[in-house]
């Protein structure tokens, strides 16, 4: 696979890094910008937005990602992703401020158009 490959919109499922599994569900948009790199966005529980860049190789996707919380203070993090195939990433995820006895987990599954007659 390429960078090329994994472009395009997912469906998201995951767990906050703690021990509650407080679960989210929500939608990844991957593009490239003009050095090839990855450029995601994240909508998390159809409010939150969160953004990243990162690089892939090797079926590995890594994204430095940030978001910013209800009192405006900024959250830093990493994911990482294993490319299964095109449409369907397994990743865990950790930010700075988050419990460090835990990841995040991230499932992301592709959302493809269908045309129904």
């Amino acid at each position: 696979m390429t960078s090329l490959d994994i472009i395009g919109t997912f469906s998201i499922m995951g767990s906050n890094q703690d021990a509650n599994e407080n679960w989210y569900k929500g939608k990844l948009d991957l593009s490239l910008d003009q050095n090839n790199r990855i450029i995601a966005k994240w909508t998390i529980n159809a409010s939150q937005e969160q953004f990243g860049t990162g690089f892939f190789k090797n079926n590995i996707l890594v994204i430095q990602f940030n978001y910013k919380d209800i009192e405006d203070k900024t959250h830093k993090g990493i994911v990482v992703y294993k490319c299964l195939n095109k449409n369907i990433l397994e990743g865990f995820w950790s930010e700075e401020r988050g419990n460090p006895n835990y990841l995040g987990i991230e499932n992301c599954f592709r959302i493809t158009k269908t045309i129904l007659n």
